[in-house]
């Protein structure tokens, strides 16, 4: 945990929360969600300091690139849907609108950004592990894509998926958020390459070095192509099913552990789903 405890907005290292830490390393720098209290949920403020860690690093000339990672058993599950009032500088209900997230960021960096996936890994956790230049994952690992169970239409997952592991892949992600292993990541093409879980850390600063011994305006067009390949996402359409009914109901489902209303009555299971 950071030596921090103040929530505040980002400057310098300091990534504006105290659930994330930012290490440098010589020329690379990881930033580690640190957060196992909540399970590595992301509030507003840890999303939006993820988003900064890349800036920092793309605007830094002693750093080279960026390793994203978690603590324990997990990676990143999504976002704070349990809202704890953790980092109350920034807010889900202040920033529902605003672009806070680092998918879009991810996708334009100009440093390269490898994310070293050591546990659970869904929603957010998984968006940024496909945006990112290269994912390198612990065999523990696992995936998934829930948004649909919380009543949420994320047109960011439909138009990725899709292009990632093919459409029929895709339905079956988003239609039944089963999770996937490490294993079956790999052979899907979601992930680079599979790890021992204790080389994780070793073999994704490996690969960030060798990705840095490419020149890096011939990689920006490689990757300004390659991200053109996935294309556009349906803002409107998410915006407008974040603040709608079903994500409101998925939202208090979710918290009371029960199946949304939606489902039928003898399909409902006890729990979350």
């Amino acid at each position: 945990m950071s030596a921090h405890t103040d929530p505040r907005p980002p400057a310098g290292d300091w990534l504006g929360t105290p659930y994330l830490t930012f290490h440098r390393q010589g020329a690379i720098a990881i930033c580690t969600v640190d957060r196992p209290e909540a399970r590595n949920a992301l509030t507003p403020a840890m999303y939006f300091g993820i988003r900064y860690a890349i800036t920092h690093v793309d605007s830094d000339p002693d750093l080279a690139g960026l390793i994203i990672t978690g603590t324990g058993d997990i990676f990143v599950p999504g976002g704070d849907l349990g809202k704890s009032g953790a980092d109350d500088w920034l807010d889900f209900e202040t920033t529902l609108g605003m672009d806070v997230t680092p998918f879009d960021t991810l996708r334009r960096a100009r440093k390269p950004v490898v994310c070293a996936v050591n546990g659970l890994c869904q929603g957010g956790g998984l968006m940024m592990a496909l945006c990112s230049d290269l994912s390198v994952v612990s065999e523990r690992a696992t995936f998934r894509v829930p948004e649909l169970l919380r009543g949420i239409a994320d047109t960011y997952y439909a138009q990725i998926l899709p292009h990632v592991v093919g459409p029929v892949r895709a339905r079956d992600l988003m239609f039944t958020g089963r999770t996937l292993s490490a294993q079956e990541a790999l052979d899907w093409g979601m992930v680079s390459r599979v790890v021992p879980h204790d080389e994780l850390q070793d073999s994704a600063i490996e690969l960030l070095t060798r990705i840095c011994q490419t020149a890096p305006d011939a990689r920006s067009t490689v990757k300004a192509s390659l991200d053109a390949h996935l294309g556009l996402f349906d803002r409107i359409g998410m915006a407008t099913s974040l603040s709608g009914p079903e994500a409101l109901e998925g939202f208090q489902a979710f918290k009371q552990r029960r199946s949304p209303a939606w489902v039928p009555a003898e399909l409902r299971r006890d729990g979350r789903a």
